[in-house]
């Protein structure tokens, strides 16, 4: 049955022509037509957003971000954003032609090149907000405490760079703190891809930290730790301690198992060593911290990570105080570590590396701290990162100047995590104070 509509007559001149295939495939809907500029428009908006941090956008003070950070970071953003501009291009001139001929090919074409640029912007946006929080961090009640640890971190890298008896290139920009949940602080080497960033490189080394490593300060070694990952790559040390400590082992008569397992122990025990060379006994006693677990978890061996066994490594530790001439420390840490687990065969730590240990472990540190590297300008690590008594002495005093409250005085911001330890070891002040006293003198100026 017509519809009414269809009911009417309508007069033969004043009949529309009826349209071709092609003339209605030309003519977009009353919908499609606004819907598809919006894709455009929407792309366009999205690479306009994702813009470059601003100098002071962060804050102007002392714990912004530096114009260094800032200006890294951007370089990455501009470089990614300049990508995505071409592909908002491409959208833009795929959604006109639709707007001329909404041909089914046609329209698909800008959702393809549609689909690509939104993919592109998820993976700049996941940079972006990365850095936006990072960065953001210092606008908050954090600021003072993570400028702190920045100013240790700056403090290793010049120590160390002035060590060497050769010029090297300069790295910047310095190691940048951040505030992270996890059990023990962490780092992100320069130059490395992170899954974070899209497998972009890091521009610069990133040291994550716990809170509850930021409101106990004397618990903060793990930056001295940290850093020291970063040092190994830019002084150029990546290759040659693993070779140094493989090939020592292996003149000196232990297996080839035995010396492969050292070798990939080599990172974290630099870390340590550099550690204890830069921070001197406190930074042990900072280990202890977090290698002291339950004794199923310390006497546990992995047959592929990268962290010596816990109960060994506090006893490299106290090997390396030792020859740094800190006997009576060494040999106080070791019997207390013994006495907490005085069975590591409950273990399953292989027997062959348990039988040649003693014989193997000071090889291996002498191998790290005390042989010359090209690199340093055939210096060793104990002389680029000299600690001995008279630095020790340094950290004594300045643990009674920040208890009583008063300027620790020219003192290297590194010794400082030694001096609010000893501090609460001796019962200088109470926690809160000394704790309100290193970040003052950390974050002033």
């Amino acid at each position: 049955m017509a519809t009414l509509v269809e009911q009417i007559p309508i007069a033969k001149e004043d009949a529309p022509a009826q349209p071709s295939r092609t003339q209605a495939a030309a003519r977009p809907t009353a919908f499609l037509a606004p819907w598809l500029r919006s894709q455009s428009i929407n792309v366009n908006r999205h690479a306009a957003a994702l813009r470059p941090f601003k100098v002071d956008e962060f804050g102007s003070g002392a714990e912004a971000p530096t114009p260094g950070h800032l200006q890294v970071v951007n370089e990455l953003i501009t470089q990614l954003r300049g990508g995505l501009l071409k592909m908002s291009g491409k959208v833009g001139d795929s959604v006109a032609a639709a707007l001329q001929e909404p041909t089914t090919a046609r329209l698909q074409d800008v959702m393809r090149k549609k689909e690509r640029a939104h993919t592109w912007v998820r993976g700049i946006e996941k940079i972006w907000d990365f850095y936006f929080e990072v960065f953001g961090q210092r606008q908050s009640r954090f600021a003072k405490w993570l400028l702190s640890c920045d100013r240790i971190g700056l403090d290793c890298y010049r120590t160390s760079y002035l060590g060497l008896a050769v010029a090297r290139s300069i790295p910047a920009p310095p190691p940048f703190s951040y505030v992270a949940t996890g059990f023990s602080p962490a780092t992100f080497r320069r130059g490395i891809p992170l899954r974070r960033l899209g497998k972009q490189l890091n521009p610069f080394p990133l040291i994550q930290l716990p809170y509850h490593r930021l409101v106990n300060p004397w618990t903060l070694g793990g930056v001295l730790h940290e850093v020291s990952h970063n040092l190994q790559n830019d002084l150029g040390l990546a290759r040659d301690v693993p070779r140094s400590i493989g090939l020592a082992l292996l003149r000196a008569g232990a297996s080839r198992k035995v010396a492969r397992i050292w070798v990939r122990w080599n990172r974290e025990m630099f870390s340590d060593m550099a550690g204890l060379l830069l921070g001197g006994p406190s930074f042990a006693a900072s280990s202890m911290d977090i290698l002291a677990r339950g004794p199923e978890a310390t006497v546990h061996y992995s047959s592929r990570g990268p962290h010596p066994t816990p109960y060994l490594r506090m006893l490299i530790n106290a090997e390396l105080l030792r020859r740094m001439g800190f006997e009576s420390e060494s040999r106080q840490i070791r019997n207390a570590w013994m006495r907490i687990y005085p069975k590591p065969s409950s273990g399953n730590i292989p027997a062959e590396l348990m039988k040649t240990f003693a014989e193997a472990c000071p090889i291996a540190v002498n191998a790290v701290c005390y042989q010359p590297y090209k690199s340093l300008g055939n210096r060793s690590l104990s002389k680029v990162m000299s600690f001995g008594h008279k630095e020790q002495q340094m950290i004594e005093e300045a643990s009674r100047r920040l208890a009583a409250g008063v300027d620790p005085g020219i003192i290297p911001e590194r010794f400082l995590i030694g001096a609010v330890r000893l501090a609460l070891d001796r019962r200088h002040a109470r926690p809160e104070v000394l704790t309100r006293n290193f970040f003052k003198a950390l974050a002033s100026g």
